[in-house]
């Protein structure tokens, strides 16, 4: 049932390459998840419409252009972002950056099954009156992602395909909803939401960071899927459509809904009112019903695939002797476990901030790829590897803490935007230090 070979350091076949439709059907499925409709929402929370759409805009332009080079890079070398991990950093450097990568993908997978089971319930409550127990829904979850992983790529790519049409038209449906009582022009002269005040308050600037910051772990692992593309362009193409338009388009319908329905003002920010709480509640506002079901089931199915699938991709990198049968089932199974028990949300900021010090790891690897050592981009270099590249840890390890800080509000955003300040530090810091080191090796 399971190709090992997509998992294991081994070419990917002539047969497994697929046209770049078909990997972008998989990355515009991320785009509909529910995620990506709350950072819209968040970031409509704080500005006016006019302003909310270009911070929107801008965080998608950065996320593309990562994910146009990081994408390109994977269809170019035929590699998952974790075997370009240990090529960039060294066997030893890059256990430490993979494993950081599995335990935070293994954390958002849990996190996600809670959200999965949580809105999933009260939606069958809300419609039919039908209460599930929590546990059938985690296990039911956990068992269609956990095999749709061990099936692979051939399996997300099916459920993509068939999916995606269906989201189109739902997210329509939403975005619909928001002019029926509002033209184009009403929502361009809105001023923010009353609530946009102190705390609350947000600039372009903070706005593009919400989105730079939600997405941009994506578009750092896209190589695991434009590995199959067949044609180099075609990463550039599925990072273009996937984030330049699919979920800038899916973020703008969730925040003009949100402005039509006045939920900013009514509900965003009750006592015990939940992000997600909201959402539903807009959701349902709507009448998008069963249309709501299909958002969270299906965008949940995927991400969390993906989630899964690039776990076990960083885990096989690190230590490739594991069984990726086993390690796939028992990755599931930790992830209904500690959703059940809701230990995950002591954890959330935990694992945003491990998904912070990612953002780095895409300026030392985009350096050394193009700059610094193109000519090692290659499977058959892993068996002659480096134990460790001191200078690729050493400058991802400040671009981390730069991150770190920088979020805080410890240290000044010089661009206004955190992530990018860390992603472009990282590469700088590296791309001086190898200099400086063939410098003296010559």
């Amino acid at each position: 049932m399971e190709d090992i070979s997509e998992f294991a350091a081994v070419p990917i076949r002539q047969d497994q390459l697929v046209a770049w439709p078909r990997v972008a059907a998989i990355a515009a499925m991320v785009g509909f998840s529910l995620p990506t409709f709350l950072t819209g929402l968040e970031v409509f929370a704080g500005l006016s419409p006019v302003n909310a759409i270009w911070a929107l805009f801008w965080g998608s332009l950065i996320v593309t252009v990562v994910g146009c080079v990081t994408g390109y890079i994977g269809a170019a070398d035929r590699m998952s972002s974790y075997l370009l991990v240990r090529v960039a950093f060294g066997d030893k450097g890059a256990a430490v950056v993979n494993i950081a990568f599995a335990v935070s993908l293994m954390g958002w997978f849990g996190l996600n099954i809670n959200l999965f089971m949580d809105t999933v319930g009260r939606l069958a409550l809300d419609l039919w009156g039908i209460a599930v127990p929590d546990i059938a829904l985690a296990i039911m979850a956990s068992f269609c992602m956990t095999v749709t992983t061990l099936v692979g790529f051939k399996a997300i790519n099916f459920l993509s395909t068939l999916l995606v049409p269906v989201l189109i038209i739902v997210t329509a449906l939403f975005l619909k909803s928001a002019f029926a009582d509002y033209g184009l022009t009403d929502f361009f002269a809105m001023d923010k939401p009353v609530r946009a005040v102190g705390d609350n308050a947000m600039t372009i600037g903070d706005g593009i960071s919400w989105v730079v910051g939600a997405v941009i772990i994506g578009a750092i692992i896209l190589p695991d899927i434009t590995r199959f593309i067949r044609q180099k362009s075609g990463a550039v193409y599925t990072a273009i459509l996937c984030y330049l338009f699919v979920q800038l388009l899916v973020m703008i319908s969730a925040g003009l809904a949100g402005v039509s329905s006045g939920v900013f003002e009514a509900y965003f920010d009750a006592e015990g009112v939940s992000r997600t709480d909201v959402m539903l509640k807009l959701m349902l506002d709507v009448n998008l019903g069963f249309g709501a079901f299909v958002i969270i089931i299906a965008g949940s199915w995927i991400l969390n695939s993906l989630n899964l699938y690039s776990t076990v991709l960083s885990a096989k990198a690190t230590f490739p002797k594991l069984n990726t049968k086993w390690l796939t089932i028992g990755l599931g199974i930790v992830g209904v476990i500690a959703a059940l028990m809701n230990i995950l949300g002591a954890f959330e900021i935990f694992l945003w901030y491990l998904s912070i010090i990612f953002i780095p790891v895409a300026g030392v690897l985009i350096i050394d790829r193009f700059f610094v050592r193109p000519d090692v981009y290659k499977l058959e270099t892993l068996a002659d590897n480096k134990t460790l590249n001191a200078p690729a840890f050493l400058a991802w390890a400040v671009g981390a803490i730069v991150a770190i800080l920088a979020d805080r509000g410890t240290l000044p955003n010089l661009s206004g935007i955190g992530a990018i300040d860390a992603l472009v530090l990282s590469a700088i810091i590296y791309f001086a230090f190898a200099k400086l080191g063939r410098r003296r090796v010559s």
